[in-house]
């Protein structure tokens, strides 16, 4: 006697397919935000080295070309002071960008839902 048929099958898709969509928030606000938390860092940390920005900063004392004179340690700040301006401009622009996609990880399903809800109740 065959013991797998077609209503067999199907039962275990369908419950299968239950289970997926009542555990998909799940994943969304635990394993997928943890994984988009970390992706994010990791792309604002390496923007971070791309740029420079703490080594500008560091550094922004330091007379560049080991010139020690008034004049020399005057220019050399006032040239790292403009690039630590630029640079922390531009990793600002990093951060609102990442802090932007977290907002819209968060906020796409519930948006979602009630797009859903309103089409359905249209």
């Amino acid at each position: 006697m065959l013991q797998h048929n077609f209503l067999t099958y199907s039962g275990k898709i369908i419950i299968s397919i239950i289970l997926e969509i009542v555990y998909f928030p799940i994943w969304w606000y635990s394993v997928g935000l943890y994984r988009l938390l970390k992706n994010t860092a990791n792309i604002f940390r390496n923007q971070e080295k791309s740029l420079g920005f703490l080594v500008w900063a560091k550094n922004i004392l330091v007379p560049m070309y080991g010139q020690t004179d008034w004049a020399g340690r005057l220019i050399s700040f006032l040239v790292r002071l403009v690039q630590v301006i630029g640079r922390g401009f531009v990793l600002t622009i990093w951060l609102i960008i990442c802090l932007a996609i977290i907002i819209f990880w968060l906020a796409l399903p519930p948006f979602l839902l009630l797009a859903l809800i309103f089409q359905v109740l249209r």
